[in-house]
């Protein structure tokens, strides 16, 4: 197949993002955060999402790649299929959580050549933080972080019983912001890894 109509096949393919929700404590507001980006990102026929919930995923507890734990072939076979990654992220003591590093770190060819956005929430930073302490681990993994993000400051009295943004208008501007660039970005790297495979 050429590159001309290999390039053309993947355009009108739909972008597989694939939302990561790296908390894993117990009353944890991550879920309700990445439920209401969900939705966002739903809006859109040129996106289709997965999930890979960090707290319903059994990490390992020594170090090692993702062939040496079968107990996350699922979560691994969807960060394989992925075509871009939207990481939805609290801010623990000014860095994001560990759990998450674990899940980040266990994978590795799977993040590269991919783009990578951000959703944070937390205090006042909204958890902006923890986003510029990822931004050099995603590097190191040879993925490209878009340059917006979103930062939700002291989310939890903002949401309703249904999960839906009180106030909804700033967030859902800067979610439409970071899913532009999150498809530019997906579907520019899409197109050159059906051409040429990364690192080849």
């Amino acid at each position: 197949m050429s590159a001309t109509v290999e390039h053309a096949r993947t355009a009108i393919r739909p972008l597989r993002v694939v939302v990561v929700i790296g908390s894993t404590r117990a009353g944890r507001f991550g879920p309700t955060v990445a439920d209401w980006f969900v939705r966002q990102a739903s809006l859109r026929d040129t996106i289709d999402i997965d999930v890979v919930d960090a707290g319903q995923v059994e990490l390992p507890r020594a170090f090692g790649g993702a062939a040496e734990h079968p107990s996350l072939a699922e979560a691994t076979d969807k960060l394989a299929r992925a075509d871009a990654f939207v990481v939805v992220t609290p801010e623990y003591n000014h860095s994001y959580p560990g759990t998450l590093k674990n899940l980040i770190d266990t994978h590795h060819t799977e993040w590269q050549a991919k783009p990578v956005g951000f959703v944070s929430y937390g205090g006042i930073s909204g958890g902006l933080r923890a986003v510029e302490h990822l931004r050099p681990v995603f590097a190191e993994l040879h993925a490209v972080t878009v340059r917006d993000s979103v930062a939700l400051p002291h989310p939890w009295g903002r949401f309703d019983d249904a999960g839906a943004l009180t106030d909804p208008d700033a967030a859902e501007a800067a979610a439409a912001v970071l899913l532009d660039q999150l498809v530019w970005w997906g579907e520019a790297l899409r197109a050159a890894r059906a051409v040429r495979p990364y690192g080849k």
